[in-house]
């Protein structure tokens, strides 16, 4: 049997793990995994420690179950490594961005351990800070992407995402611009923004829109400036975001596809870097796009089309299997 590991945070969300632990480990049993369980620990990098372990020890699969705080923590402890097993993830946490860009289910650890059965994966861009941090979903800054390290942990747990709206509300008025030099792929971007976002995914702190066209395995990140600190703008370009994606098309949004980004902040102000949800160190900062760097678990099914490339050879083999069906179809009549 291939070998699982299965790291969980017991805290996260509401506590959904610490019901489910048996039942799931008997489902992975059920799938061929000889599969075993670690509970995160109070320390810092607990997760990412038992990652790191478990995947220097030979383990094929290791199974991040929390929030995406945890399931960060199990991607830098496999990131670094030559040799790197598949991941899958249960998420128990209050936003979930990671898991809705897979279509994971959410709040019901069960229903997403059944996902790993359906042997569907996708090799999932990486992103990598300053060659020593890993992040799978999201870089920012700017004063709304402080939120996730604003609201106290056990606000997050009783409150879930209404935490983070009212913390949105109180820092509104307080975003100010800052002046940046955004060296990129296709060139430079100089001038002032309010907040910026560098992403793998579509879903940013639980709106699907935000990225909408981000591809999950391009070697691309989608990066959005903001270039206003209006309050009454950034009201309105909310709505553009809610309204299917419109704010990609504003004047106060810079919009670029790239690879690499070189961040310097061009005044005495400071920039805090977010990297999924957790405080990551301030600008300067090099973002590089590690492309197709983890196979992931995901619930292909549910994923649009357009949000990923796939394996070039797999999709072909598809056709060609399609293609000979439908020639064939008809023959024994």
């Amino acid at each position: 049997m291939k070998k699982a590991r299965l790291i969980y945070n017991p805290t996260s969300g509401k506590e959904l793990m610490k019901d489910n632990i048996a039942d799931i480990l008997d489902i992975l049993e059920g799938f061929g995994y000889e599969t075993s369980a670690f509970s995160t620990k109070p320390e810092e990098k607990s997760a990412q420690i038992e990652a790191h372990r478990a995947a220097l020890a030979g383990f094929d699969l290791i199974i991040a179950a929390g929030g995406d705080g945890t399931i960060n923590e199990v991607v830098n402890g496999i990131a670094p490594l030559k040799k790197r097993p598949k991941m899958a993830i249960i998420p128990a946490g209050t936003t979930n961005d990671f898991a809705r860009a897979l279509k994971i289910p959410r709040n019901n650890p069960i229903a997403a351990a059944r996902v790993i059965g359906k042997k569907q994966t996708l090799k999932m861009d990486i992103g990598q800070k300053n060659d020593d941090t890993y992040f799978m979903n999201i870089a920012a800054g700017g004063t709304l992407t402080e939120l996730t390290y604003s609201v106290p942990s056990q606000l997050k747990t009783v409150f879930g995402y209404l935490a983070y709206l009212t913390k949105g509300a109180e820092l509104l008025p307080q975003i100010k611009m800052v002046p940046v030099r955004m060296t990129h792929d296709n060139g430079v971007f100089e001038g002032e923004i309010s907040m910026f976002f560098a992403a793998l995914t579509n879903s940013v702190g639980g709106f699907e829109q935000i990225a909408p066209d981000a591809k999950l395995d391009d070697g691309l990140f989608t990066l959005i400036m903001v270039k206003t600190a209006n309050l009454f703008e950034l009201v309105h370009l909310i709505g553009l975001v809610v309204n299917g994606g419109k704010h990609l098309e504003d004047d106060r949004v810079e919009y670029i596809k790239t690879s690499e980004i070189n961040l310097e902040v061009l005044s005495n102000d400071r920039m805090m870097i977010n990297l999924d949800g957790e405080y990551g160190g301030d600008a300067p900062v090099k973002l590089v796009n590690l492309h197709n760097h983890i196979e992931m678990f995901a619930n292909l099914d549910k994923i649009s089309d357009d949000s990923y490339l796939g394996d070039e050879n797999e999709l072909a083999r598809e056709a060609v299997a399609s293609k000979f069906i439908k020639a064939t179809e008809g023959l024994n009549d």
